[in-house]
């Protein structure tokens, strides 16, 4: 049984603040997600957005996911094949938002996917939900508090089982992810500096923040006084 997912994304506008949303439809219940970045583009988002869905699963998970867009949809069961074989290159030049298809391409070969185009704004819960919950992650692009009524639902949890005196202690729970809003100036410097390096904005930021707390306060206080010293004089 392949498990329903909606993923969606866009900006506002095109280029500018985007988002992303997918909706999962477990057996165990539902599954939301979302996110953005402060700089990118419409087709960027909804390629992120099938991105973090297929992320979600293991490898070798049968999965239907449902798409409005035509350009992610097509890629991957049309184009993406013949990319490959010219070395990700198109008759015209170089394949757009290459690190992203060659990702997808990567998580889609390693999981059973089928991939459905469905009509946007055509009244089919799952895929208007994801659009809201885009909406959302464009929010959190932009620094701005997140709109109660669009929250992302969380997996509800399982219902313990009865304690007994051999029973082993129940197991900690599993940590949840923060969001931390980025403010504009910020986000637009996250953004150009993951395009350098040829990664995501997201990744790059995990990266960069691992870093951080590998290094701890005294190391970042370091890095700054010999970041200072290399600074020309005024």
């Amino acid at each position: 049984m392949r498990t329903i997912v909606y993923a969606d994304g866009g900006c506002d506008p095109n280029p500018g603040p985007g988002g992303w949303g997918v909706v999962i439809q477990a057996p165990e219940g539902t599954v939301e997600l979302c996110g953005g970045d402060p700089q990118s583009t419409n087709n960027r988002m909804e390629l992120t957005a099938a991105i973090r869905a297929l992320e979600h699963f293991p490898e070798g998970a049968a999965i239907e996911m449902r798409c409005d867009s035509q350009y992610v949809v097509k890629s991957v069961t049309e184009w993406i094949r013949g990319w490959k074989l010219k070395g990700w290159r198109t008759t015209t030049g170089p394949v757009k938002n290459v690190e992203l298809m060659q990702r997808l391409d990567e998580l889609a070969a390693r999981r059973d996917v089928r991939w459905v185009w469905v009509k946007g704004h055509a009244g089919e819960a799952g895929n208007e939900r994801a659009d809201r919950l885009a909406a959302q992650g464009r929010r959190q692009a932009l620094g701005l508090p997140p709109r109660p009524d669009i929250a992302p639902a969380r997996m509800p949890a399982a219902s313990p089982a009865p304690a007994s005196p051999s029973s082993a202690p129940p197991a900690e729970p599993a940590p949840r992810g923060t969001s931390i809003p980025v403010d504009g100036a910020l986000g637009l410097r996250l953004s150009r500096a993951a395009k350098q390096a040829g990664t995501t904005p997201q990744a790059y930021a995990d990266e960069v923040l691992r870093l951080a707390l590998d290094l701890g306060p005294e190391g970042l206080a370091l890095l700054r006084e010999a970041k200072a010293r290399k600074a020309p004089a005024a």
